[in-house]
Parts: structure tokens; sequence; C-alpha cells
């Protein structure tokens, strides 16, 4: 079949290169255009236009997909499918409709649970335990389209934003891979809109720690906003990251926040509902990732302290 490829970051790679092996024609690649990266700001090629490079085949990265010579370009390809791994831009109808199969997208939930920009990181701070990876048919919504096909994902206490998104981006490959081979024989499903929740962007206020809440959603938060947004909290104006911390069920504090205890095995701090988050790992801004015993011995914690202020 030949495809026009859509995606940017590292976690649509795996789907196009196993489009590439599954033998299909790649006409093009779509992906953003080079943006400033490091210190020097130097103009830094997304993990997608690497790929193709690698692949041998053409990118293209125009600056937006509204103009008509935009479309035209792209109706040139003669493809018979669109696929979309996390692009980055909202495509117009106009190319939604360009091709005979239109367009497919790879999205990482199980819609219409978790439609939108960051549907790992919200699916593991909610505290799910099962997620997973839909293929659709797009139409002009946010993640509305027919579902084609799905495959859950089980996560695990001490998976991370990152580690469930490498894991869904390799299932997803596959799953991506059986779409295209039976795009004539796949029913495609309406969603349930009654059913559908969402995945905003992250913002990095999103990672503001609330003492109050219970320490298993503030646990759950870390995994979900590792590595970004973080999760961070304040000590006298100064900001601390929670790189780590588990929650246990029992605290005999005054105040949400206030830490209770300080060793080398953690940083118990008093949370919502006599709950106790136990602080393995921290990061004050500037500084690197300490430990629990280093905590301890910079005194960067101590008992009494009071987070949030």
């Amino acid at each position: 079949m030949r495809i026009v490829f859509m995606g940017t970051p590292q976690a649509a790679v795996p789907s196009l290169r196993r489009l590439a092996a599954d033998g299909h024609d790649i006409a093009a690649v779509y992906t953003q255009p080079d943006k400033p990266a490091g210190r020097g700001n130097k103009l830094t090629a997304s993990p997608v236009k690497l790929a193709a490079q690698e692949l041998g085949i053409q990118v293209l990265q125009p600056a937006g997909v509204r103009s008509e010579a935009a479309l035209a370009e792209f109706v040139s390809l003669r493809a018979d499918v669109a696929v979309v791994v996390a692009y980055g831009r909202i495509l117009p109808q106009t190319f939604l409709d360009a091709f005979p199969y239109g367009a497919v997208n790879l999205h990482f939930s199980l819609l219409p649970r978790y439609r939108g920009a960051a549907p790992v990181n919200w699916a593991i701070a909610n505290g799910e335990t099962v997620t997973g990876v839909t293929t659709m048919k797009m139409d002009a919504g946010l993640d509305t389209g027919d579902v084609l096909l799905q495959r859950e994902i089980a996560i695990a206490e001490d998976d991370t934003a990152a580690s469930i998104l490498e894991l869904s981006a390799e299932i997803g490959a596959g799953l991506l891979s059986e779409t295209i081979a039976n795009l004539d024989d796949i029913v495609p499903i309406p969603q349930d809109d009654a059913l559908a929740t969402y995945a905003p962007i992250l913002k990095k206020i999103d990672g503001l720690i609330d003492w109050g809440q219970p320490a298993a959603m503030i646990a759950d938060r870390i995994r979900g906003f590792k590595p970004f947004p973080g999760t961070f909290t304040f000590l006298n104006g100064v900001r601390i990251g929670i790189v780590s911390g588990t929650a246990e069920k029992f605290g005999n504090g005054e105040r949400a926040g206030e830490v209770l205890t300080a060793d080398k095995s953690g940083i118990r701090v008093r949370c919502g509902g006599d709950s106790v988050l136990r602080i393995s790992a921290a990061q004050p801004e500037g500084k690197r990732v300490l430990t629990a015993a280093d905590i301890v011995n910079g005194s960067v914690l101590k008992v009494g302290d009071v987070l949030g202020e």
C-alpha cells in the first residue's frame, strides 16, 4: 500500500519503521520543522525525520497544512492512505479526504477514554491500571473518529509515563501494521461520546503538588508526570522537584505537607486523609537529583518542615 506517514516524536518512530519493514511504499514522511534545542539553540531534527532519512524516505516539513499549496503537494503524492502518529498538527478535512482510505491515526489510549494530547500521562496520573492503544479513522474532531482496532496494556505500580509511552509505541506499531494490512476487512466502530474522557496538553503548573490530596494520588501524579512536567513543591520559596515517592497509609502530623520523619529510607510527608508520601528522591532547584540519604545528610528537608510554602 502507498502511504504518507505523518509523525514527529520518538513515540512515532517504531510505527514508521514497522510500516517500512512491512514492505509498504512510503511516499513521503511529514514531520514538524526543525526546532532550536539545547544550550546553543541549534536547529534539531525530529526523531521521525532522522528515522526517515535513515530509511531513505522523502521528508516534508511544511510550516502549515492549511494553504492551497500545502494541500496540492499532499494530494500530488497519490497515496492510498495517510498514517498519523503524534504529528503535532490538526489536519483539515481536505487532508483527511485526500486519499482513497482517508487517514488512519494511532492514539495512545483506549478511545473514547483519554482523548487529547497527553493520554499516557493522564492515565497514570489518574491511577489507571490499564491503558492501551487504538487505531481509528480520522475525522475533523479531537480523537473522535471510528475505532478500527484496540489493544490493552497493563500499567504496573512502578511504571512511569516514559515507560508506558515506550511500550505503547512498540505495541502500537504492531497494531498499526495489523490495521493497514486489513483495512478492507475491518468494520469501523463509532465511539460512544458519553464515555469520553480527556487528556489535555500538559502544563508546568500541573506538576505542583497539593499536599492535601491523598498520598496515593500524589504518587500517581509523580509517575504520570515523569519526565514532563515533573512534580514539585516549595519550601520557604525554594522549588524542590519530587522525583519518586511511595504512598503509605497512616500519618500523625498536624498539617498537610509536614515532614514527619527523615532518614535514609525516605522522607515521610503528611498528606490528605491521614496518608503519608515517602519521598525517595528529590531535586532542589539548580541541583542534581538527591537520594533520601543525600537529603538527610544535606539537611535539605528536616522533620517539622512544611512543604508547599
